[in-house]
């Protein structure tokens, strides 16, 4: 399986942005994480950074929206600079993440659902097919650096069975409490893009840590 890593610019040094994403610069993806005090509890970034980052990084730009009703905001964000876009199911009804999801589309941004860990694997099945990619948080969204969650192994595993039986190109993202210990766990259940933000920002060397978090043996 061909590994990715995506380091989360929200444990990055917020005064230092342009730093920072050098600092992380052999990474596959860079992981940029939008929130709206709404959806989840906290504030984060908006379209004005994301266009600045853009600006400063040819990494491909992997944009999480933990926004209520996000079909409002696709265009703005893909006009920022987003390559991809991930929305959550539980943000909007069905046929708004549908429209989110078309809007995606129009734009020329790759397709991403995300989901919270109380949501089942099977709530993919109506849009998987379309997907270029499915997010898997294993925390509650809304703050870094929390502690990963064991249980949350079982919805990837069944995750990448509805991927290798409906859609095989889509990846499966996972996000939260990412360590050395636990991306092993993770890409043996069936995870191929690894986001991590403390533990890489958090590093000695974060291109070591990347290199480490990307090896099958790590």
């Amino acid at each position: 399986m061909n590994i990715k890593i995506a380091p989360s610019i929200l444990s990055a040094d917020f005064c230092n942005l342009e730093r920072e994403i050098a600092r992380i610069s052999s990474a596959d993806w860079l992981h940029v994480d939008v929130m709206d005090g709404h959806f989840v509890p906290n504030l984060t970034i908006g379209m004005p950074v994301v266009k600045a980052i853009r600006a400063k990084t040819d990494l491909f730009l992997d944009v999480h929206l933990m926004i209520d009703k996000p079909a409002r905001y696709i265009e703005a964000f893909a006009e920022a600079g987003a390559d991809l876009l991930s929305v959550h199911l539980e943000a909007a009804h069905p046929t708004q993440i549908q429209a989110a999801l078309d809007h995606m589309g129009r734009c020329g941004v790759q397709k991403g659902i995300a989901l919270r860990p109380i949501t089942s694997a099977d709530a993919v099945l109506p849009y998987i097919e379309q997907l270029d990619m499915i997010l898997l948080m294993t925390v509650e969204p809304g703050f870094g650096g929390q502690a990963f969650m064991p249980h949350q192994l079982e919805t990837i595993r069944q995750v990448r069975q509805h991927i290798e039986r409906l859609n095989p190109a889509c990846d499966l993202q996972v996000d939260g409490g990412i360590d050395l210990r636990t991306a092993k766990l993770v890409k043996a259940a069936g995870a191929n893009i690894l986001v991590a933000g403390s533990a890489i920002y958090g590093a000695e060397n974060p291109v070591r840590m990347i290199e480490a978090m990307r090896k099958d043996e790590s």
